[in-house]
């Protein structure tokens, strides 16, 4: 039973692909704002009082499958940098998570070059820098992004959004990821 509804899956999925008016491949890349929230941020027996955004970037391929004449479905694959710098009273540190993310995206276009943008992210983790020996980074995430989109040309465009992380970030500290993305791509 599962096989045939899993098989049924698969062909709507093909054929609503086939079905698509347009499937164009691009590449985009920009600048990241990223953060990390939390209720109780404790690492090695320190507690943190507050924690700083840093700037980082993410860079990758982009799909635009086109479903309808304003609905479409953006799937990427990025390489995306997140984290923050840790302060209390005696030290700071600064903690960078390197991402590989996978946003699919629902896109509405409002207009011919404007189009609102939400859906979810998994994100696994590749690598962590920081001035500390912290090995309890959590290597899966998973995320909800919002934003808006805007074709400049036929083939280039901007995108703004921003992604809150729904999973912990960290076995030990109860914290999630956020970030504030800017990036420019062409499609081709």
């Amino acid at each position: 039973m599962k096989k045939t509804i899993l098989i049924g899956a698969l062909l709507i999925g093909l054929t609503s692909l086939t079905q698509a008016q347009s499937v164009r491949l691009g590449v985009k890349g920009g600048i990241n704002y990223a953060n990390q929230n939390g209720t109780d941020i404790t690492l090695n027996s320190t507690n943190y009082q507050s924690t700083e955004a840093i700037t980082s970037y993410h860079a990758g391929l982009v799909a635009e499958i086109k479903l309808l004449e304003n609905i479409a479905i953006q799937p990427e694959l990025l390489y995306s940098t997140q984290g923050a710098t840790y302060k209390n009273a005696v030290e700071e540190f600064k903690n960078e998570l390197g991402y590989i993310s996978i946003p699919l995206l629902a896109k509405i276009y409002l207009s011919k070059s404007l189009s609102l943008e939400a859906g979810p992210q998994a994100s696994f983790l590749l690598s962590e820098r920081n001035k500390f020996d912290y090995k309890e980074s959590e290597t899966f995430e998973f995320a909800g992004l919002v934003g808006l989109g805007l074709n400049v040309t036929k083939n280039l465009f901007l995108q703004a959004r921003y992604g809150v992380g729904l999973t912990e970030a960290s076995k030990d500290a109860q914290t999630k990821n956020s970030t504030f993305q800017v990036s420019a791509g062409i499609l081709f």
